[in-house]
């Protein structure tokens, strides 16, 4: 398995962080063009515990796959957690904790995933996934830095 752990500072009050991250269609305005994500659930406003969002993507090699994934914990302007319910993962569990700090707040991000035992799984990883992933937590952070620093 790996986990990728990665702490981000954004210069907003921890109000307006959970405001954006909070708002599921939020998510397509941090997402890479370049995966052509689509979320094709209806949205409410507001994410809350048990709440499934489909998506249809195209991650590598223009390839298209169906992803569903369920917010299963959520507590108020601290935290809250997506796990992979339908997708390319063996496991794919992603925490978002929020916590004020001087002059706005710090955003840490803990994902926790697998791809599979099986030899094309580790190899698929090797070449192609772990880079994916990685390159999709940079295009997210720089987004954010910009998106919050106007």
């Amino acid at each position: 398995m790996i986990k990728l752990k990665q702490e981000q500072f954004l210069p907003i009050s921890i109000e307006e962080a959970w405001q954006f991250f909070a708002t599921p269609k939020n998510l397509n305005e941090i997402t890479p063009e370049d995966m052509v994500f689509e979320i094709v659930s209806d949205l409410p406003e507001t994410m809350y515990e048990g709440l499934l969002i489909n998506y249809k993507l195209k991650p590598m090699f223009n390839i298209p796959i169906n992803w569903c994934t369920e917010i299963t914990h959520i507590k108020e302007k601290e935290y809250f957690v997506d796990e992979q319910r339908k997708g390319p993962y063996f496991i794919w569990h992603h925490e978002h904790h929020f916590k004020a700090v001087e002059g706005g707040v710090l955003m840490t991000d803990i994902l926790h995933y697998d791809i599979g035992k099986w030899i094309f799984g580790w190899m698929a990883g090797k070449l192609f996934v772990d880079n994916k992933v990685k390159s999709i937590f940079e295009y997210r952070n720089n987004t954010l830095k910009t998106y919050f620093n106007k």
